[in-house]
Order: C-alpha cells, then structure tokens, then sequence
C-alpha cells in the first residue's frame, strides 16, 4: 500500500491518482491500437474517451451523492470535495456519453461500444489496484492466510486483516479484458463484446460485494451496487439476446463515416488513387 509514492517539493504523487491515470492512458492506447486495425478512428475514439472520463467522472460522483445524500445535506461542499465515487455511475454516464457523441458525428454506435469494452476492463482493473494503495473498497474482516492488514493513514481500518478485494476486482477486470480481447477476434455480430462485458462485470460486481466492507447505501437486502448489478444483469442478457436475433455483421471497414466517405469518392473516380 502506497497513498503518497514521493513529493517534489509540493508537488505530491499519489498511488491512486497514479494508477487511473496509467489505467486510463492504457485503455486509450490500447483502443486507438484496436481502432486502426479495424479501420475504425483512433480520433474519434480518443475524444470519445476524454468526454467518457470527464461525464463518467460527474456520472460516479452524482451517483456518491444520491446514495450518501443525508451526508450531502450536511454538509454539500464536503460531500462533492470528498473521496466518494460510485463506478456504476460512471459506467451509465460513460454508456451514454458514447452513444450521444457516435449519434452526433454519425458513427456506428455498436462498434465504438464493442470497442471499448475491453479498454474499459483494462481501465477499471488498473484503477481497482489504484483502490488497494489507497484502502479504499476495502473488505470484511478475515482470519485467512490470505488477508491484508493495512497501514494508518489508508481509507481502510488499520491494524486488522482484511480481504484484498481491490486485488481480487483488478485480477477479475483484467481477466475480462483479456477474454474480450481473445473473443472480438471472432465475434460475428456487433454488440455482443459489449454485452458480454456487462454481463461478466454485473455478475463479478455482485459476486464481490458481499465481500466488501465499505458501506455505500443499500436498497432493501442489496447494496445499492448489488442492486444495480441485477438491472444490468438483465439488460445485459437481453442485449446478447437481441444482438444474435439481429444478426448484424461485425464489418469494421464500413463504419466509419469518414472513411465511408472517402471509400465513395474513390468508388467514383473523385478521390485519390493509389499511384
């Protein structure tokens, strides 16, 4: 565990700061990578994420809130400046973001989410490691050999063992980016990454949080994050059901418009031609 890593004069790098900023530069990298070779745009999937980071951002803090509202009407700036953030909102906003913008410039809104999926596993697995430097997302108590006790100053309670879920929510994430990797290779149909990586993080997410000891609202017998993982469970299914009825070929070539239009010009004789 590492909240600080070093100072530079007042200038401090912080563990977690560390790890989503790497996390997110790696799913960029990553999908601009992924983009090119499917002849899709790594430009437009670069701004795509920006506007996901910022509205994802205020999508988990809105979410923080709503759940922690007796607290924000204690005390409102507290609650905003605070540490808080719920991922699910983050995700929602991040989905919408997506679809809105590839409505705006006319993309295809399938592919640019199947493209992401697997950059947003990375994303999130890299973050959860982040999670364990700082303590926070911390779980129950344990008497196992494999609990972790964390250092003062951490979010987690110090001095008692603790199950690492930060750690066993990165190992998860990155597992499910390295399956959609392997699976998008041979995907016929657009959507199903996409859906597929919701299935998988709905059903991991609920899986994990009966392990989790970081209370963030409940509603009923659920965690609200359990709660929202069964709505998504749903939606999920009722996607990949959807995306093997429609049958829609994944034809990456064809789906950017700006290529779409370049493709014309040169089917007509209007463009350049290759000497």
């Amino acid at each position: 565990m590492a909240i600080d890593l070093f100072t530079i004069g007042r200038f401090t790098i912080h563990g977690y700061g560390l790890m989503i900023g790497l996390g997110f530069l790696a799913a960029v990298l990553l999908g601009i990578f992924r983009a090119n070779k499917r002849g899709l745009s790594g430009d437009h999937f670069t701004s795509m994420a920006i506007f996901v980071l910022l509205f994802g951002f205020m999508g988990g803090k809105l979410l923080f809130i709503l759940v922690e509202y007796e607290d924000f009407f204690a005390d409102p700036l507290g609650a905003i400046g605070s540490e808080g953030f719920v991922v699910y909102g983050g995700i929602i906003t991040g989905i919408l973001t997506i679809i809105i913008y590839s409505k705006i410039k006319k993309l295809s809104v399938a592919s640019y989410m199947d493209l992401f999926a697997p950059s947003v596993a990375l994303n999130q697995g890299l973050g959860r490691i982040g999670c364990f430097m700082a303590g926070c997302c911390y779980g129950r108590e344990t008497t196992g050999r494999f609990g972790v006790v964390f250092p003062e100053g951490c979010l987690a309670p110090a001095g008692v063992k603790l199950i690492p879920t930060q750690l066993i929510s990165a190992a998860g994430m990155l597992l499910i980016c390295v399956g959609l990797l392997i699976y998008a290779r041979k995907a016929k149909y657009r959507w199903l990454v996409a859906g597929y990586y919701l299935l998988f993080y709905s059903i991991g997410r609920f899986v994990i949080e009966f392990f989790r000891d970081d209370y963030r609202g409940s509603i009923g017998i659920f965690s609200t994050s359990q709660f929202i993982s069964i709505l998504l469970f749903a939606g999920s299914i009722t996607l990949l059901v959807l995306a093997y009825r429609w049958k829609i070929p994944v034809e990456y070539r064809s789906l950017s418009k700006d290529k779409a239009d370049t493709d014309a010009k040169e089917s007509d004789g209007s463009g350049p031609k290759e000497a």
